[in-house]
């Protein structure tokens, strides 16, 4: 949530599960294509109590959520699956998080160049001697050199895809590294064997392919090397937020304290003093209790300019203090921080899947039994049509099609480009839940927008009431954060005024508050529910002005009219959702003449204004439309609405000033004091969705014209080596260009 005031989140985003949900993380080792991340999910799907599991390949983590679960058994059940797995602790600081992440990444991208650098090594001399040493064709001693010497690639090398295809089969599965170890084992077997007979006989028929079965172990390991590598920097955003929180604080026993003692970010418990000077970042959330500062909160917002604070003011974890000396009081300890629910959001959006993610998957589990049906096809057919050499262009062209065929670029397709969007949106301080939010914020056909605290700065002000009105409606008011009540209290203070105190407060969202009062029975509702039940005053307000009407005893006893100052930015967001081809539709609570008058000064059509809705209303008009509607909005009243959106194809999108109940329903959270960030979001969502479907398409089609030239034997002899060559390009060609993507948006201007 945010401070209206200033637009930096308040409090930590509230997480959209049920409390009563458990969550589990776990470390995840041995991975290294989205077809390891599958098997990792289906493995604790399996294990009893599991309702959800999500697998980042980009981080090696797991989060796994459901009821009564036990983090031994899950990790068992994954180490079973032939992966490693260890529970990682919900405690840690974020310095933790980002010291596992730096080893996990660098680990996975150290075992790839060992590998690819071995391999290289090896396959460059056995290359040289085959294709430009003494001729092999006669001379066992050194085909058998050869071989020997392939054999340590084939040992070494090849070992991590051979463990990979064995615990798949083991599972009664098949993936990626199935159709490279079969093409591999066949090569290698094939050239032994014939090896060991021409040894035996004297005679020389046949080419041996230790060479090519060497290269092509090398370029696909090379070919997984570049993976980790750049998924490395498509998901650099989560390492960066990682990076805000300072491993050390200072600790002060006063505010008046000169020094006081470091200790680290994660011991700090709330109501801790701790000492910020000049140019350090907040290490945990906070309230100021000394000093003032400007502090820069581009790295949570997104606002690139510096923002005064000063006593009594919030100040959150990663967040610069720029000019000045504070003291903070710690309000959160050190690993509860909005910037660590921030850190958790990304986390998941990035490790969730879009609903074209999942159709990805679904094909590529059927993909690699067609593929294994194609080769063995393309094995007979070679070898009944080509007796003259039939089992050696049978053997060649069957690998060759086992590894060209091998769909690791179909499965980094979509992951890599939903990491860098999503890591893209949260630096800018836009916060997306999913990669499935992504997917429809990048589809959707119109705009739904509420008024107060979206399209106006939710800050009203009193226009007019009588002090008895105003103290009646202070009574009621008491406690409630709705813009409308502290405006009331506001104006009370002003007045120096004194509410009495009202018993049996409710406050019912979309109509007002009611309480008991001097043994009546007090309400402070809009002047259009009051209208709807009847309750009409003889003096009528100011058309176009927001007005709240106090009822006691079901009898109206006055009016309090109210002005909210619509945001500069306004104007400029409808312009540029209807040049993205989204008209946009106001639906707000308030009056039918306040609501036109704000459409007139939006340039907003007639029929586009929707007044004295309430939230059913609002539900209903979403429920209605045809189109797949994003829905905008802050208040409590529109928690119903920002959900519903999502449900229907749309998206809801919460404005972060807003109410915890309406951020927690929303698909996407955007800075309160930034509305274009609507636009960026929308932006971020279409960039990400065009990325993948490139991705898809370089993909498929890949393997759609190098599976019938691999049958077809276009690929001359040394077919599986130009294979493995040309999917190891493949992969990366998919990888790059959702790295691209990352740039790309980086480099687009914020709103």
């Amino acid at each position: 949530m945010q401070d209206t005031q200033n637009g930096s989140y308040m409090n930590p985003i509230p997480d959209k599960d049920d409390a009563s949900t458990d969550s589990v993380r776990l470390e995840v080792g041995g991975m290294h294509c989205s077809s390891c991340v599958s098997h990792v999910e289906r493995a604790l799907r399996s294990v009893d109590g599991v309702e959800d599991a999500m697998v980042s390949l980009a981080d090696s983590t797991a989060r796994v959520t459901g009821s009564g679960l036990v983090s031994d058994r899950l990790a068992g059940a994954v180490r079973d699956a032939g992966f490693e797995a260890v529970p990682i602790e919900e405690s840690r600081s974020l310095a933790d998080e980002r010291d596992d992440l730096d080893r996990r990444v660098r680990a996975r991208v150290d075992r790839w160049r060992l590998r690819t650098i071995v391999g290289i090594g090896i396959w460059i001399p056995l290359a040289g001697m085959h294709w430009f040493g003494p001729s092999t064709h006669d001379d066992l001693a050194l085909r058998w050199i050869l071989a020997g010497v392939a054999s340590i690639s084939f040992l070494y090398v090849g070992w991590a895809f051979f463990q990979s295809a064995w615990e798949a089969l083991r599972a009664k599965t098949s993936n990626m590294d199935t159709l490279v170890s079969i093409g591999v084992i066949s090569a290698y077997v094939y050239s032994l064997v014939v090896l060991v007979l021409e040894t035996s006989s004297g005679t020389h028929q046949f080419a041996t392919y230790f060479m090519d079965a060497a290269g092509l172990l090398a370029f696909i390991s090379l070919g997984h090397f570049l993976e980790a590598r750049t998924t490395a920097q498509a998901g650099g955003a989560l390492r960066a937020l990682l990076e805000l929180q300072p491993d050390q604080v200072e600790r002060v026993s006063s505010p008046d304290a000169d020094r006081g003692d470091r200790l680290p970010t994660s011991e700090v418990v709330p109501g801790d003093l701790l000492r910020v000077r000049p140019g350090e970042r907040v290490p945990v959330d906070g309230l100021i209790v000394r000093g003032a500062t400007a502090v820069d909160e581009s790295s949570i917002t997104g606002e690139p300019l510096p923002v005064e604070r000063s006593e009594g003011d919030e100040l959150l974890a990663g967040t610069i203090s720029t000019n000045g000396l504070v003291t903070v009081r710690a309000t959160v300890d050190g690993n509860s921080t909005s910037l660590s629910r921030i850190v958790e959001i990304v986390r998941a959006a990035q490790a969730s899947k879009s609903r074209i993610q999942k159709f990805v998957d679904t094909v590529a589990s059927v993909f690699v039994p067609i593929v294994l049906l194609i080769a063995a096809t393309t094995f007979v057919l070679w070898l009944v049509l080509a007796p003259a050499d039939g089992l050696q262009q049978a053997v060649v062209n069957a690998v060759t099609v086992l590894v060209i065929a091998c769909p690791c670029a179909l499965g980094l397709a979509t992951p890599t480009a939903i990491m860098a969007g999503s890591g893209a949106a949260s630096q800018r301080g836009i916060l997306v839940r999913s990669a499935d939010a992504l997917e429809r914020a990048a589809t959707v056909e119109g705009f739904c927008l509420d008024k107060t605290g979206t399209l106006t700065e939710g800050r009203p002000e009193v226009l007019e009431a009588e002090d008895d009105v105003l103290r009646m409606a202070g009574a009621l008011a008491r406690g409630s954060n709705h813009p409308l009540s502290v405006a009331i209290a506001s104006e009370l203070l002003g007045r120096g005024l004194d509410a009495p105190v009202a018993e049996s407060i409710e406050e019912q969202p979309g109509v007002g508050l009611s309480g008991r009062l001097e043994g009546a029975r007090w309400q402070l509702v809009s002047l259009a529910v009051a209208g709807r039940r009847g309750w009409v005053e003889a003096a009528e307000p100011p058309e176009a002005t927001t007005c709240s009407v106090l009822v006691r005893d079901e009898v109206p006893e006055g009016f309090i009219t109210f002005s909210d100052r619509t945001r500069p930015e306004a104007p400029r967001l409808v312009e540029r959702l209807r040049g993205m081809g989204l008209e946009p539709d106001l639906l707000t609570g308030d009056r039918v003449g306040v609501a036109r008058s704000l459409g007139r000064e939006l340039g907003l059509r007639e029929a586009s204004i929707h007044a004295e809705c309430s939230p059913e209303a609002k539900v209903d008009f979403l429920r209605r439309d045809p189109r797949r509607l994003a829905m905008v909005g802050d208040g409590i009243n529109d928690a119903a609405a920002l959900a519903e959106a999502g449900a229907r194809g749309g998206v809801g999108i919460a404005i972060g000033s807003g109410a915890n109940v309406a951020v927690e329903s929303a698909d996407v959270v955007i800075p309160g004091d930034r509305l274009l960030s609507t636009i960026e979001s929308i932006t971020i969502a279409r960039a990400t969705r065009r990325t993948i479907r490139q991705n898809l398409v370089l993909s498929l089609l890949y393997n759609t014209c190098a599976i019938p030239a691999a049958a077809f034997g276009l690929l001359g002899l040394h077919g599986p080596l130009v294979a493995g060559l040309a999917m190891g390009l493949s992969s990366f060609s998919v990888v790059s260009n959702s790295l691209r993507l990352r740039f790309s948006l980086q480099r687009m201007p914020i709103e």
